[in-house]
């Protein structure tokens, strides 16, 4: 491809060499330039790319383009060009070199701290279960029409997002649906991606490590909604307190779901049970296959978005009947013992409050609550005294444990949970740093009745340690237990 057609959409400040260039192939990484390679140099987090041209030169790249004027030397078979804004430009070429596929689809994107996971695979989910061809792209998996493939991110680079999205649309998907991170909103990893709908889930606190202050953390996420075309639908969550905001400088057409308020979509609550919820939403009945209030509000999403997409009402319920919880999302398995454990992805404050006061919901003081908590290394620390607090508020018994340490010491990171901590609370509480061994605890000490909640992990598949991931699956372990009880 022509290197004029790649950056025909770019706000380009200079240019030295030909814009004629054949391109072969695109990368924003040094390590995979071949000759004949267009090499983007973005500015990251923990490295600058370009710091890497020299490197991308001497593998024999045929275009260099950057933002920042820092090249002293120019080579004449090497085309030069300065854009004004790197991460944007590289959205913007991905999408041309996989020939803009975003807007050959029907794509959804789904933000907020909690909740993006379980919105966007159910609607996945029930599209594909009404016959639509169909993709998914999401912390737990990505899919294209039912071909599973690994995830990495909540939200792709933009290369692989884009290639993606291509293979979507050359399988014959006519919708796709995605988790869009505050992380991606503010590296421009969306940018140029054409939405048909976007949905706001709540906001709590997170990621406060990135992000200066929840002030910020809310305003990349509105960033999102700002730049939705005027074609697309806003929906949001209107009970929560920045679900409004989300609206104020959109020009979408503006939706709301509420179980509080009046709202565009409206559900009430019946009965609550361990095996799923009785329902209404907009005045009609439904059991679901989900616990918890929370959920109501992500079947509310799945529900609004679903109609706004074109599905009959009544086809919505009854494949929301159909549908069970995602992976590692309120995951039930009964012991042996006759008590329940749950393994839920709950990683926040707010999403560990919400699983607890849902336990508490179907319990109704009819059996204990013990928690298996943890939190992970180089992370938002300001969360860990919170998480450790919460845990203790709403269980009968909290065994504090480690979750991915990452590249800080497990104690350490345990530490900080117990400074949330009453001194009586830290005597209530017991400290396990092996996961494991905290689980096999958790459900020693279960009675009949009882409910094991083991939080923060959910569908993980590993525990990652000093730059290595380990194979630990929280579901896994548990059922190893049963099977031994």
């Amino acid at each position: 491809m022509k290197l004029s057609q790649l950056i025909d959409q770019c706000k380009v400040i200079a240019i030295r060499g030909n814009e004629a260039t054949e391109v072969t192939s695109v990368t924003s990484d040094s390590r995979t330039v071949q000759p004949g390679s267009l090499f983007i140099a973005v500015e990251g987090i923990c490295t600058d790319g370009h710091s890497y041209i020299g490197k991308a030169i001497e593998k024999e790249a045929a275009v260099v383009v950057y933002d920042k004027p820092m090249i002293e030397e120019y080579f004449s078979r090497v085309t030069y060009v300065q854009v004004e804004d790197s991460a944007v430009a590289m959205a913007l070429i991905a999408s041309e070199w996989y020939g803009n596929p975003s807007q050959q689809l029907r794509l959804v994107g789904v933000t907020g701290t909690n909740g993006k996971t379980t919105i966007a695979t159910l609607l996945y989910r029930m599209f594909r279960h009404v016959g639509y061809p169909a993709g998914l792209l999401s912390t737990v998996a990505n899919y294209v029409n039912d071909e599973q493939y690994p995830t990495t991110h909540t939200t792709l680079d933009p290369l692989t997002l884009h290639s993606f999205l291509r293979r979507m649309v050359d399988a014959g998907c006519e919708y796709a649906f995605m988790e869009v991170s505050s992380h991606a909103i503010h590296q421009k990893r969306v940018y140029g991606l054409h939405f048909v709908g976007g949905i706001f889930t709540n906001l709590t606190q997170d990621h406060l490590d990135y992000h200066k202050n929840m002030l910020e953390y809310r305003n990349v996420k509105k960033a999102f909604f700002d730049h939705l075309p005027a074609e697309a639908f806003a929906l949001t969550n209107i009970d929560d307190k920045n679900g409004a905001v989300m609206l104020q400088n959109t020009s979408a057409k503006k939706l709301t779901y509420s179980i509080q308020r009046l709202a565009d979509f409206k559900a009430r609550i019946f009965e609550k049970h361990f095996d799923g919820t009785d329902i209404e939403i907009n005045g009609k009945a439904v059991t679901v296959q989900f616990v918890g209030v929370f959920n109501v509000y992500n079947l509310l999403a799945v529900y609004g978005a679903g109609t706004l997409l074109g599905l009959h009402p009544d086809e919505v319920l009854r494949v929301l009947s159909l549908l069970t919880p995602v992976a590692g999302r309120f995951q039930t398995i009964r012991s042996p013992k006759d008590y329940t454990a749950i393994v839920d992805y709950a990683h926040t404050p707010d999403a560990l409050t919400n699983v607890l006061n849902a336990i508490h919901e179907v319990l109704e003081n009819r059996g204990r609550i013990i928690t298996v908590v943890g939190c992970g290394g180089n992370r938002d620390k300001t969360k860990r005294p919170l998480m450790a607090r919460e845990a203790v508020v709403l269980s009968d018994k909290v065994v504090l444990t480690s979750d991915n340490p990452r590249f800080e010491e497990p104690e350490a990171i345990l530490q900080d949970m117990i400074t949330g901590l009453t001194e009586e609370q830290k005597n209530s509480a017991l400290t396990i740093v092996d996961r494991l061994e905290a689980i096999k605890t958790a459900c020693a000490l279960a009675l009949p009745g009882d409910v094991v909640l083991i939080a923060g992990k959910g569908h993980e598949d590993y525990q990652e340690i000093k730059g290595v991931k380990y194979h630990f699956d929280d579901m896994e372990e548990v059922e190893k237990i049963f099977l031994q009880e």
